[in-house]
């Protein structure tokens, strides 16, 4: 059973903060409510940038096709946020957003949905479905965000994967892969982020290094006092670029371009800019996107 609904940080940005500066000792400390205490609505607020994702999108397949895109299926879409936001951007936007997790599909449908007016509502859909059944409508882009699709643990579970995806896409169409790495994707280590509120906390707890099966989870720690722990889990295998790209080919895609994460040299955390490389620096954590025509 696929359950996507929070996930790993899309930005290594948002995946480690820095302690707030200038406190004194004698300094009394401010009680700061979150913004909300609903575990979806936190999980928006601390992982995704929805608005950073489709300027990459367009640029991406501007590049590739001379136009801006029009349709995006969204897999593993969760609260659908990044679909509410694509019907939002254009006029013309379409959007399909497909999940297993029918709680969170009806939550998405009240709080992200709703938002939207009615000619809106009327261009974007939702499914309670496998991402391995639905390829209809065709579509310019097909995205896979927040290493979802890292719950396929075998090489023909994610190859089928990859094969619906292709047959999803207009001619033209891409599909977009986000992945991380590096030595600290090994290790068991807790990211912590300061937010407005709360604390966002990344934890890994496990890391084997014959089948690369990976155990994370997220945990929110409210400033006021209280928190929810073990707000989500994933049990998932940690694929590399190589792999990814062979069965990428296997699946019939005929070009795989990699897109990696740019490194603000003043904080020395992820820029949030990503550039076209075929080869790049070994270092602790990295993100970066996948391409795949």
């Amino acid at each position: 059973m696929q359950t996507h609904v929070g996930k790993k940080p899309e930005s290594r940005k948002k995946a480690k903060g820095k302690a707030e500066s200038g406190k004194g000792k004698n300094r009394k400390k401010r009680r700061v409510e979150p913004i909300s205490k609903d575990l979806h609505r936190l999980y928006e607020d601390a992982v995704q940038s929805p608005g950073e994702h489709i300027k990459f999108f367009d640029r991406v397949y501007e590049l590739a096709n001379g136009r801006l895109p029009k349709s995006l299926k969204e897999d593993f879409c969760g609260t659908a946020l990044m679909s509410t936001d694509w019907v939002r951007t254009r006029p013309d936007n379409v959007a399909v957003g497909v999940d297993l997790d029918e709680p969170t599909l009806e939550w998405a449908l009240v709080n992200n949905v709703s938002t939207l007016d009615l000619e809106q509502r009327r261009r974007l859909t939702l499914h309670h479905k496998d991402v391995r059944k639905v390829h209809e409508p065709k579509v310019d882009i097909v995205a896979a965000l927040n290493f979802s699709y890292f719950e396929f643990k075998t090489r023909d579970e994610l190859r089928g994967y990859l094969e619906n995806a292709r047959r999803s896409l207009n001619p033209g169409g891409l599909l977009i892969l986000d992945m991380f790495g590096g030595w600290e994707a090994q290790m068991e280590v807790t990211d912590r982020t300061r937010n407005v509120g709360y604390t966002y906390a990344w934890e890994q707890t496990k890391f084997d290094p014959v089948t690369h099966i990976t155990q994370f989870h997220i945990h929110f720690k409210f400033h006021g006092g209280g928190g929810i722990h073990k707000a989500f889990e994933y049990n998932w295998r940690l694929w590399s670029i190589p792999e990814v790209r062979e069965l990428l080919e296997e699946a019939g895609f005929g070009s795989v371009q990699v897109y990696w994460e740019e490194i603000d040299p003043d904080t020395d955390e992820g820029s949030g800019e990503f550039v076209l490389v075929t080869e790049a620096e070994n270092i602790p954590g990295w993100i970066a996107m996948l391409v795949a025509s």
